[in-house]
């Protein structure tokens, strides 16, 4: 999984410890309900962060806040729809600090823990900033998403204002808005489902960077979910898929990773990330012969087609006009780098018109 994980380009690695089934992956000692009471009997989880730590990857955990077996969590199967007779949430969040310390303590340092299930009634704000602050006693360096609270704005994942929400946003299943004063994170699947299923539909190359490169270009990052197959396999077509994401990212990751977003927000035309006095220009779909950006403050020392060939640019008062020969430029993405006199950062960020 890790050298799979690091073909692709990826930096960080999350592992469904629980699901809202409450099934755990690890050798815990709160319940007999765990990957060590199976026919596999090993601890995958200490597996997977041995390997992360062995290959320079930042391991890190998802983990239900609903478990729909324990007892002590008021709602069951199917899907939460039915409720338990003797519940004590009291007592169940002692068992998720317990488990949760677990993972800290044995597995970690972790980079990230990724909550989920916190949408179901009984959860409640107040025992989310609890367990947050909890679990920074635990681990100051700690990361933790949004849904460790009840403050996100459904699919959509970002936070509502003024309400405790973690320490970033969580879009589902599609690319987060522009936005650079909160860190986000897209978390997104290879295929349809979040589940190894037979035959299931798999994004395109051009679909999975120009969902990456989205992610870039709004100032957020890329959780691309992949799901093992039964045998604990990762599907080779998906393999496949994810070494060719890795091989576009070492010919241009300098454009992707410690970057920022912007400072031209993502539109229907593609996008930009910079860093240091560099622009990254990710252009998707050209509007015409040329490309017209809005005007900076900025001179552009330099312009080079990163994917090859030859660009030109013309820099005014009035903007900035770029253009590549239709035999330079790429289906995926066209990739211009432009070098600034000063530093990017100092732009604010403008949108285009397509």
């Amino acid at each position: 999984w890790v050298k799979t994980a690091r073909a692709a380009g990826m930096k960080y690695v999350v592992l469904t410890t629980k699901h809202h089934d409450g099934f755990c992956l690890w050798n815990t000692r709160f319940t007999d309900y765990n990957i060590m009471n199976t026919p596999f009997h090993r601890d995958a989880t200490q597996e997977l962060a041995a390997a992360c730590k062995r290959r320079g990857l930042v391991f890190c955990a998802y983990h239900s806040i609903c478990d729909w077996r324990h007892p002590d969590y008021p709602l069951g199967s199917p899907g939460g729809k039915t409720e338990k007779p003797n519940p004590n949430l009291d007592r169940y969040s002692d068992y998720l600090k317990h488990q949760l310390d677990e993972l800290l303590g044995n597995y970690g340092p972790l980079g990230i823990l990724w909550f989920d299930g916190e949408w179901e009634k009984p959860w409640t704000a107040e025992r989310g900033v609890e367990l947050y602050h909890h679990l920074l006693s635990r681990q100051p360096s700690l990361i933790i998403n949004n849904r460790i609270s009840k403050a996100r704005n459904e699919m959509a994942g970002t936070s509502q204002a003024g309400q405790f929400s973690g320490d970033y946003d969580t879009p589902e299943q599609q690319v987060g808005k522009f936005q650079n004063d909160r860190p986000w994170e897209s978390c997104i699947t290879l295929c349809n489902q979040w589940a190894w299923k037979p035959d299931d539909p798999m994004k395109s190359l051009q679909q999975c960077l120009r969902t990456l490169i989205q992610c870039a270009c709004g100032d957020g990052n890329l959780l691309l979910n992949v799901g093992p197959m039964p045998t604990g396999e990762i599907e080779p077509r998906q393999v496949q898929r994810l070494q060719e994401m890795g091989a576009w990212l070492k010919k241009n990751g300098a454009s992707i990773y410690a970057t920022r977003g912007g400072p031209f927000k993502p539109g229907a035309w593609g996008g930009s990330t910079h860093r240091g006095r560099s622009i990254y220009l990710h252009i998707f779909d050209w509007p015409g012969d040329k490309l017209i950006l809005p005007p900076i403050d900025k001179k552009i020392m330099r312009a080079s087609l990163l994917t090859g060939g030859q660009v030109q640019v013309r820099q005014t008062a009035e903007g900035i006009t770029l253009t590549v020969p239709p035999q330079y430029r790429r289906t995926i993405d066209t990739l211009v780098e432009l070098q600034l006199n000063e530093p990017a950062s100092q732009i604010a960020p403008v949108a285009i018109g397509k």
